[in-house]
């Protein structure tokens, strides 16, 4: 049987569309990424993957009791025929073990039932899963192959399609306004995200470790959520996307995926990241069930 390999999870919306200052903006999405409703959901999507571990290990010894069980209750069932001829206290003692025993070893193989049952439903809903993000993965490649590799990347891991853009193809240095370029990108995203409405959309803006400071950007985290935003707005506004599946946010210079030691490494990271999930509401009500 195979293991549950990663769960994500509902990503809550966050509507920023009556900002009227970039630090309000910010200020807003740090309130949401610090509530108790995000940081719950977030405990729950981590913790997916420890419980399904925990559940096959709990199968696992409860399958080992019930051999174990078994065995007791041949060995009891042998004394009882080997007793059946000497006195009747003996014999009653020994037949109400043997009855005791027999119900236990029924409750377990219900239980273990039930948890093998439990695993093939949520197994079924991964694999589910598995094949709507190798689909969605493929589907985005294709409606983005005319672009190059240093202005775009498409990605899946950890159960999400990931497209990474680079500032050269969506943005100029220090400004959150979407190049021509980038706006052909989004719309051919927009047309495949409109098409599977089953899809969560995240937003992250990133940029490297320069230093930055203008009239309308504090700093890089500040510029790493305009961006974001930008991408957002575009996708409901010019495109339609509903506003109930998009989430934006700002990680400014703290996530780099290269060094920023160089002239390249720095490019990597001056990036606007969008994390395509599939929803998981079938695996959450088998888990509520149990």
């Amino acid at each position: 049987m195979r293991i549950l390999k990663y769960f994500v999870g509902i990503v809550f919306v966050l509507s920023l569309l009556s900002c009227k200052t970039n630090s309000e903006l910010g200020r807003k999405v740090d309130q949401f990424f610090q509530s108790k409703r995000y940081k719950a959901t977030l405990k729950d999507r981590n913790s997916l993957y420890a419980e399904a571990q925990q559940l096959k290990k709990d199968t696992t010894d409860l399958g080992t009791e019930l051999r174990k069980t078994k065995n007791e209750y041949s060995v009891l069932k042998g004394e009882y025929n080997n007793l059946s001829s000497k006195s009747g206290l003996q014999l009653a003692q020994l037949n109400e073990d043997l009855k005791s025993k027999s119900k236990e070893l029924e409750r377990k193989e219900k239980l273990l039932q039930d948890r093998e049952q439990r695993l093939k439903e949520m197994e079924a809903i991964v694999s589910k899963q598995d094949s709507i993000t190798r689909a969605l993965n493929k589907i985005v490649k294709n409606a983005l192959l005319g672009f190059k590799a240093d202005e775009l990347s498409v990605e899946m891991k950890n159960g999400k399609v990931y497209v990474s853009m680079t500032d050269k193809l969506l943005f100029k240095s220090g400004s959150a306004a979407v190049e021509d370029k980038g706006k052909q990108a989004i719309k051919k995203l927009a047309e495949v995200l409109n098409k599977n409405s089953d899809i969560d959309i995240a937003i992250e803006g990133h940029t490297d470790n320069v230093p930055i400071k203008t009239n309308l950007y504090k700093d890089n985290w500040d510029l790493s959520v305009a961006r974001a935003t930008s991408i957002v707005r575009m996708l409901n506004e010019e495109y339609s996307v509903n506003p109930k599946r998009l989430t934006a946010s700002g990680k400014g210079e703290y996530f780099p995926v290269a060094t920023n030691d160089n002239p390249d490494g720095r490019a990597r990271n001056r990036r606007t990241e969008i994390i395509l999930s599939p929803k998981l509401d079938e695996l959450f009500k088998i888990l509520q069930k149990s």
